[in-house]
C-alpha cells in the first residue's frame, strides 16, 4: 500500500512538472517595452531571465533582435546581442562547463558565443574550479579564449586549485 501511495505522488509531480522547450527564452520583469522597427525590446526592474538551466538576473535588460520588416508578420527572429545592466548575476550551462558569474554590466553575443563582463567583474567555472576577477572580461566559448583587464588599483586575478604531491 505505501508503494502504491508513493508511485501515485510521484507521478502526479512528475505529470504537473512543464518541460521547457529548448529554445524557448523566458524574462520576466516589471516594466517591458518593445520597439519592433529597430528590433529593440527593454526589460526593467528585478529583471529574471531564463533560457534551460541558463540564468540572468539584473536591473536592466535590454534584447536586441533581428528588425521586424514592414509587411513580414511570420518573420523569424534572431537575438543578435543582450545587454543585462546593474547588479547582474548569472549562470550558464554550456559544453560540459557550468560557469556562475556577476558584474556591474554583461553583453552577450549568441551569434559568436562571447560574453563582456563589465565593472567588478567575476566569473567562476565550477566545473574546474578556476576564477577570473577584473573589471573587464571577455569570454569567447567558440574559441575557449579568456581576456580580462584590470587597472593599477584593482589588479586582475585569477585563482585556480590545484593539486599538490
Amino acid at each position: 500500500m505505501k508503494y502504491l501511495i508513493s508511485l501515485l505522488i510521484i507521478t502526479a509531480l512528475f505529470s504537473q512538472a512543464k518541460e521547457t522547450p529548448k529554445n524557448q527564452l523566458i524574462i520576466d520583469a516589471e516594466q517591458f517595452e518593445a520597439h519592433d522597427n529597430k528590433g529593440l525590446s527593454i526589460f526593467t526592474g528585478n529583471v529574471k531571465m531564463t533560457r534551460v538551466k541558463d540564468k540572468l538576473d539584473s536591473d536592466i535588460l535590454e534584447v536586441y533582435m533581428t528588425p521586424l520588416k514592414k509587411g513580414a508578420s511570420k518573420q523569424k527572429r534572431v537575438v543578435l546581442k543582450y545587454i543585462a545592466i546593474g547588479n547582474v548575476s548569472f549562470e550558464i550551462f554550456t559544453k560540459g562547463k557550468h560557469y556562475k558569474g556577476r558584474g556591474e554590466k554583461v553583453i552577450y553575443k549568441p551569434t559568436i558565443l562571447e560574453y563582456e563582463i563589465i565593472g567588478k567583474g567575476s566569473i567562476k567555472e565550477l566545473t574546474e574550479d578556476k576564477t577570473l576577477i577584473g573589471d573587464r572580461i571577455i569570454l569567447n566559448q567558440t574559441t575557449g579564449e579568456s581576456k580580462v583587464s584590470g587597472n593599477k588599483n584593482k589588479p586582475v586575478r585569477f585563482i585556480m586549485q590545484i593539486e599538490s604531491k
